[in-house]
């Protein structure tokens, strides 16, 4: 703007110095100015004043022209920039949508290594519940085996190592969650080691001795043997009438075997006849028999059964006063003793842990 102005400035200086009389020249120094006529005056005045509005007009124009250059160039500044500024709109557009993308691929992602994770997670406590329940379900399987060849064998030797053995694994396991399994085969081990087992051998020998003594038992209704009385030698001088005496002497010994009287405390007893004894005596035998494959079968309540039979057929059919059913009496009391000791120990409080382990809870 100030260089405008000065612009103007110098122009109206010098409409000013042409402005100066038509002579045609300068005047010297020395003339004397003549007043100009009005009407000349006014058209100078006019001139100048169209001159000056001319010049004005160039110079606005000028300016005007200098403005638009400016308003162009600043336009085009503005519109570089604001292409500029559009580009750089568009590219953090795709930046931010591809940010976006970027975040939801990894929130998808992320939510697939959360699932990932969780189904990691679940699957390592199955296998740990897995394995749990696999080692309660070996250790059951082989508990309940070592019971039945304890009960086959009538010893608690294979059910006390199963005991020992499960124990140990569960040991080596060192989970939390079995430690009432083990407490509860601690209880087992020291309950079948201070178990009582009889001896099955000598019950089998006890067995085979009665059925040897059957055929030695006397009947409660059965005759004895007369003892007859010593006879003295008789002597070639022996004299009729002594002869006679000795003939009647035998004769009512006889006679008095015709017909004994005894008394018999069952009825039952008294009425067999020989042909049921014989029955008595196998069926004795048999029931003696059946107990002894049920004491090898393990199956000790029917050998239990068979053996009340046969102490009460022993005490209905046979003499209780004899010897040999003395000695029998004896050894079957002795056999029905044992046999109440006979009962193996069960392990149902660990069977029942295991069973809760093996279902997971």
């Amino acid at each position: 703007m100030t260089d405008v102005n000065k612009s103007e400035t110098d122009l109206l200086s010098k409409a000013a110095d042409q402005a100066t009389p038509e002579a045609g020249g300068t005047a010297p120094a020395s003339a004397v100015p003549v007043a100009p006529a009005p009407g000349r005056t006014l058209t100078l005045g006019l001139g100048a004043v169209a001159v000056a509005a001319l010049l004005a007009s160039i110079l606005l124009w000028q300016k005007v022209s200098n403005i638009q250059q400016q308003l162009a160039q600043q336009s085009a500044v503005a519109q570089d920039k604001s292409q500029e500024a559009q580009a750089l709109s568009k590219q953090a557009l795709a930046l931010a949508q591809e940010t976006v993308a970027r975040v939801a691929v990894l929130d998808a992602r992320l939510s697939e290594v959360a699932l990932q994770r969780g189904q990691l997670d679940e699957l390592m406590q199955s296998l740990s519940r897995s394995r749990d329940e696999n080692l309660a379900v070996d250790i059951e399987a082989a508990l309940r085996l070592a019971q039945q060849q304890a009960e086959l064998t009538g010893t608690v030797e294979p059910l006390l190592a199963a005991l020992k053995s499960a124990d140990q694994r569960v040991a080596r396991a060192a989970q939390p969650r079995l430690a009432l399994l083990q407490r509860a085969l601690a209880r087992d081990i020291e309950r079948v080691k201070s178990a009582a087992v009889s001896d099955t051998p000598s019950m089998l020998v006890k067995l085979d001795e009665l059925v040897r003594l059957a055929d030695d038992l006397l009947l409660a209704n059965a005759v004895g043997p007369v003892v007859k009385k010593a006879e003295k030698p008789q002597t070639t001088a022996a004299k009729p009438l002594e002869q006679w005496q000795q003939a009647l002497q035998q004769v009512l010994g006889e006679a008095s075997n015709l017909v004994r009287v005894s008394r018999v405390a069952s009825p039952e007893a008294a009425l067999l006849s020989p042909e049921q004894a014989f029955f008595v005596r196998e069926n004795f035998k048999l029931k003696l028999l059946n107990a002894r494959l049920g004491l090898l079968s393990r199956q000790i309540d029917s050998a239990r059964a068979d053996l009340l039979v046969a102490q009460d057929a022993l005490g209905k059919y046979f003499d209780s006063q004899a010897r040999s059913t003395k000695t029998a009496t004896a050894l079957l009391q002795q056999v029905q003793l044992q046999m109440r000791q006979l009962q193996i120990p069960r392990v149902d409080d660990t069977l029942a842990v295991l069973a809760t382990a093996a279902a997971g809870r």
